[in-house]
Formats: C-alpha cells, sequence, structure tokens
C-alpha cells in the first residue's frame, strides 16, 4: 500500500462519522479526498469547507448518470471508506464490486461485523482487500454537521481482519488509524466483535431508550444532578440506524439483556427485603469489578 501522501481516499457516506473521517484524514494530505452522497447541501458544505475536494452525489432518481459518476469515483480510489449502515454497506459491494481500482484497500465503520463479512466475502474481487472496523466513536446528534464535534482523540478502534488480507495493508491501515488520533487498536473476529459489541454499545443504548421510555415527566430533568444525564444521552439516538442494528445482532443483543435483566432482578430482591448488608456486599464487588476493567 501506498504511504497515505499518495493515495487517493473515497468517503461513501459522509454523515456524521464519513465527515469525522474526512475531517481527521484532511491533515495526513492525501493526493485527494472525494466522497459519494446522497445530499447534495452535504457535499457542496464539505467542498466548501475544504474537507474534501470533490464530490458526488448518488441515488436511484438520478439512475444511470449517478452510476456513472459513483463508478468514476471509486475507480480513481486507493483507499475506501464505507460510512454506511450495514444493510446500505452490503448493497453497496454487491452492485459497485466492478466499479472499484484494482488493488484498492476498502474498510467500513459499521456497528455489527457478522453479516457484513459473509456477504462482502461471497462476491469480494480477488485483487481489492477489504478490511473491516469499528471506530468506537460518535455522538448522539448525527449529521455532517456534527462531525467537527466527534473526537477520535485516544478513543478505541476495533478491527476484524479476514484470512485473507494482505500483512502490509493491515499494518498500513492501523497506522492510519493511529495518525487519525485513535488509541487502542484491537483486533478480534467478527462473531467476537458481536458479542462484546452487544453488552459495551448496543445493550446500554437499550438501557437509556427504556429509562426514558419508562417516564412521562418532561420537566424531570429539573432534578438531574449528572448521574441521569450521563446515563440518558444516547437516548437521542438515530432511530433507523439503531433499529438496524439492534435487529441484526438480535441473538447477542437478546443474551446480553437476559444477563442485564438477572442482575437487575437481584439487586431489586435485596432493597425489596431489605438486605442491607448483602446489598452493599454487592455493590462493593460491583465497584470492585469496574475498577479492575481496563480503561
Amino acid at each position: 500500500m501506498k504511504p497515505i501522501e499518495d493515495c487517493v481516499v473515497g468517503i461513501v457516506g459522509l454523515g456524521l462519522m464519513g465527515g469525522a473521517v474526512a475531517l481527521a484524514l484532511r491533515p495526513l494530505k492525501p493526493v485527494s479526498i472525494l466522497a459519494l452522497d446522497t445530499d447534495c447541501v452535504t457535499l457542496d458544505a464539505a467542498k466548501a469547507g475544504g474537507i474534501i475536494d470533490e464530490g458526488v452525489l448518488a441515488g436511484a432518481s438520478r439512475g444511470r448518470e449517478s452510476d456513472e459518476q459513483t463508478a468514476a469515483l471509486l475507480g480513481r480510489c486507493d483507499l475506501v471508506f464505507l460510512c454506511i449502515n450495514p444493510a446500505t454497506l452490503i448493497r453497496f459491494m454487491d452492485t459497485r464490486m466492478d466499479a472499484f481500482r484494482s488493488g484498492a484497500l476498502i474498510t467500513d465503520i459499521a456497528g455489527i461485523k457478522g453479516n457484513i463479512v459473509t456477504a462482502v466475502e461471497k462476491n469480494l474481487r480477488p485483487d481489492l482487500d477489504f478490511i473491516p472496523g469499528h471506530p468506537m466513536a460518535g455522538s448522539e446528534k448525527g449529521g455532517f454537521a456534527r462531525a467537527e464535534y466527534c473526537s477520535f482523540l485516544n478513543r478505541n478502534y476495533i478491527l476484524t481482519p479476514l484470512k485473507r488480507n494482505k500483512p502490509e495493508n493491515l499494518d498500513f491501515l492501523k497506522g492510519l488509524i493511529h495518525r487519525m488520533g485513535f488509541g487502542r487498536i484491537t483486533e478480534t473476529t467478527a462473531e467476537e466483535h458481536d458479542r462484546k459489541i452487544a453488552f459495551t454499545s448496543q445493550l446500554c443504548h437499550v438501557i437509556a431508550a427504556a429509562l426514558i421510555d419508562c417516564e412521562a415527566d418532561k420537566e424531570i430533568t429539573r432534578f438531574g444532578g449528572g448521574s441521569f444525564e450521563d446515563l440518558t444521552r444516547i437516548a437521542m439516538l438515530n432511530a433507523p440506524m439503531w433499529t438496524e442494528l439492534f435487529l441484526e445482532n438480535k441473538t447477542e443483543l437478546l443474551r446480553r439483556i437476559e444477563q442485564f435483566e438477572g442482575s437487575l432482578d437481584a439487586l431489586k430482591g435485596l432493597i425489596a427485603g431489605g438486605q442491607g448488608e448483602a446489598l452493599e456486599q454487592r455493590l462493593n464487588a460491583v465497584r470492585e469489578r469496574r475498577s479492575a476493567m481496563n480503561g
């Protein structure tokens, strides 16, 4: 893989994360940053701000012209970031496989990996390298306009490499990720990713949503002292995206929900029974376990 300074980079999907990726790449001075998006206002804003060099408007309504422009863009890119939701990503790779430049490195940022890896590997051209990834960054407020507030500094990044990946491309991507500001990089399997992300991300969003769902008092925030705000910030989620993530990973997520329900029931039982000593012991054990966790 060429140095990033010699690469043409493509970003498919210029929302919150796509915009943040472009912002992180710009100081690294690639030859050019190209973007594909369905919103002309976003593309114009990104170009006017110097965040991208060129943009192509995608969409079924534009028909053949859009197809040709999309193919031309992909044919120029040495590195492509797919910053779109899982179902759209799978369709994109299925319909645009022939358009990628030979030797291109492709990566993604999707929050699930198992179904993406299975689908993409079926049709992946032998001259392309696809390295699945998941930056553990984001914001409860989406859209390109919020991209500048999406910090990558010292955040975690997960990679789920394929057996076919070229070692030099994996090394290149890991080096680039660090240069974009990320800290710890974890390599794992797609299956392990989906098991653990069901707990650290998806379950947290379910809990935050449930907390808001169970309270109708719109003035309740007047009684917040920080804990409520911290716990429910992510309840302001992107509903279509998180619905897809929950359902695509439902087996693992349901297992984690049941695991959480067991702990909640145990605490509920101790409180209901007035078992102060046992409750204190359990809370102390929880504190010690959290302290022992990395990060």
